[in-house]
């Protein structure tokens, strides 16, 4: 328990070693404690200041995150095609049986789409979309028809084609191509492509691949803008409202 320390100049000297253990633990230990009684002092306050700071943050960042959220989202308009050489008068057949002429609607805004009554999607969720656009019109609607062209003329006869334009609304107009008239010199007029697919031999059960959207034509009977296909209601209702 005793240690002899040799000292400079040759003399020896002894240490208690539990004497000087206890005092060495008892530094230690005071030291430890104060540091830790700091430490507690020291996040005792801190606490204030970040909740002074948490008060006025939040608000400040929740702020555009909620206009952000409420923001509406603008939807490009449909696609101006005044300088493009498309469009043209036609005449094909109503579903009265009668022939029909785009002309005939000279001094109304039409909305022009092409399809069949056997399409699966597409063609109703248009015509749906169209309905809803004369709609948002209001008034206005009554100088705005809506023609649908039949691109699928051997199952789409006049009454067919006639009843299933009806179907979406009372006013809309079907027609269909019979006897000499030209479907495909329509389709190349308004740049319209379509071909049967999954067709067996000898079977009318088969899709047709057909081009979507619709055509603005305004009072004069010219092709004004194209609407694509997802287009809104109140979007194409804002393009039509240009034209009336």
């Amino acid at each position: 328990d005793v240690l002899f320390l040799y000292r400079p100049g040759g003399c020896l000297a002894s240490l208690n070693l539990k004497r000087f253990w206890r005092k060495f633990m008892l530094s230690v230990t005071r030291t430890f404690l104060l540091s830790v009684f700091a430490l507690a002092a020291l996040a005792a306050c801190q606490p204030k200041e970040e909740a002074k700071e948490a008060s006025s943050t939040p608000a400040a960042s929740a702020a555009p995150a909620a206009s952000g959220e409420s923001a509406p989202k603008v939807q490009a308009r449909g696609t101006d095609m005044r300088k493009e050489d498309i469009g043209g008068d036609f005449t094909l057949t109503d579903g009265d049986g009668k022939p029909f002429s785009l002309s005939d609607l000279k001094g109304k805004v039409v909305i022009l789409s092409f399809g069949y009554t056997h399409c699966p999607d597409v063609c109703p969720t248009e015509l749906l979309t169209y309905s809803d656009t004369l709609k948002q019109l209001g008034d206005q609607a009554k100088d705005v028809k809506v023609v649908f062209v039949s691109i699928d003329p051997e199952r789409d006869t006049p009454e067919v084609i006639g009843k299933y334009a009806k179907q979406f609304n009372p006013d809309f107009i079907g027609l269909t191509a019979t006897g000499d008239q030209s479907l495909p010199v329509i389709k190349q007029q308004y740049r319209v492509v379509s071909a049967k697919v999954n067709q067996k031999e000898d079977s009318e059960n088969y899709l047709v691949d057909h081009s979507s959207g619709a055509y603005l034509i305004d009072k004069n009977g010219e092709v004004a803008i194209f609407s694509p296909y997802g287009s809104e209601p109140e979007t194409i209702a804002a393009d039509v409202k240009t034209l009336l």
